[in-house]
């Protein structure tokens, strides 16, 4: 099969174990991303398979319309709305996705918790500039964790923020607020308190048209001074603009990213990579080695299941 992968940022994807699963098939890949339908269609124009990394590039039926020859799309991890089903179906071309559980994105959280409640990059970079220390950090023991939707990730948050040693409680929909509970875990008397007594506050939540923009300029407002938000989950969580004017404001008073509403990021053109409050990274949580294997590992298989036939339309 005529196969193309796009948004291979760190031209990685051929120094995967499991890219030998591709041997025999015709594989082209591009390391950038482009978003007109004129320059995807120039891209796939020939392929007959794409791989699409998470929602990097986006398929809906006017792109798919000028694809005649595509007839899979295989997708590392969940699909998350930014492939058009219905157009997919109707055109005959089958969807295949796949699950890379792991640890990567908690780790990240973590480590982002970490680096800015004891300011690492920036006491990093005056130490290579010849100055020494110039921030008085802060523990996390003892501390107050906020965790927002008690899923896989929020799970894993939580139990490190558990054996960090800080006071680790909820907050989420019922069926998230229930399974904390049941793993021993404080669930915030409302979601007021929620936002003004943790100290960190980290987003797990799925993003859905009823969450987009769920964090409001006040859930932020009401966070302390010397409160840390972080997330690694979705930009489009918080409400256009609000993390900026809330880190202005000072409340919270630092910000740890790892998502933004449009990706790639070029040029610093982001408002949050000029607050003096906020550590940014360039949606890293799920980039990582043995997630990737997971991730394209899956995706190849389904590919090579497509080619002999024993993964169809609706199967």
């Amino acid at each position: 099969m005529r196969i193309v992968i796009p948004d291979d940022y760190q031209d990685c994807v051929r120094t995967l174990a499991c890219f030998a699963k591709l041997d025999g098939h015709e594989v082209r890949i591009f390391n950038d991303t482009v978003k007109s339908t004129d320059e995807l269609t120039a891209r796939f124009a020939d392929a007959e398979a794409i791989v699409l990394t998470r929602e990097r590039t986006r398929i809906d039926a006017a792109l798919l319309d000028r694809l005649p020859k595509l007839r899979l799309i295989s997708q590392t991890g969940k699909l998350a709305g930014h492939v058009d089903l219905a157009a997919c179906a109707a055109r005959g071309v089958v969807v295949a996705e796949g699950s890379g559980a792991g640890s990567a994105t908690a780790e990240l959280t973590w480590a982002l918790t970490l680096a800015s409640r004891r300011h690492l990059v920036d006491e990093a970079t005056r130490l290579r500039q010849g100055r020494w220390q110039g921030h008085l950090g802060q523990q996390l023991g003892g501390q107050r964790l906020g965790v927002w939707s008690y899923g896989r990730i929020g799970r894993q948050v939580a139990a490190y923020g558990r054996v960090f040693g800080m006071k680790v409680w909820v907050w989420g929909r019922e069926g998230s607020t229930a399974a904390a509970r049941a793993d021993g875990f404080e669930v915030a008397p409302s979601r007021e308190a929620f936002f003004a007594e943790s100290d960190v506050v980290s987003l797990h939540v799925r993003l859905s048209e009823h969450t987009w923009g769920v964090v409001t300029d006040e859930d932020l407002g009401r966070m302390k001074t010397s409160a840390l938000l972080v997330n690694t989950s979705r930009a489009e969580l918080v409400a256009a603009g609000a993390l900026e004017r809330a880190l202005m404001l000072g409340r919270p008073g630092f910000a740890a990213i790892d998502v933004f509403e449009e990706e790639p990021v070029r040029g610093a053109e982001h408002p949050l990579l000029h607050l003096p409050n906020a550590l940014c990274t360039p949606h890293i949580g799920y980039v990582e080695r043995d997630n990737y294997e997971r991730y394209f590992g899956i995706a190849f298989d389904n590919i090579n299941r497509f080619a002999a036939g024993t993964l169809t339309l609706g199967s």
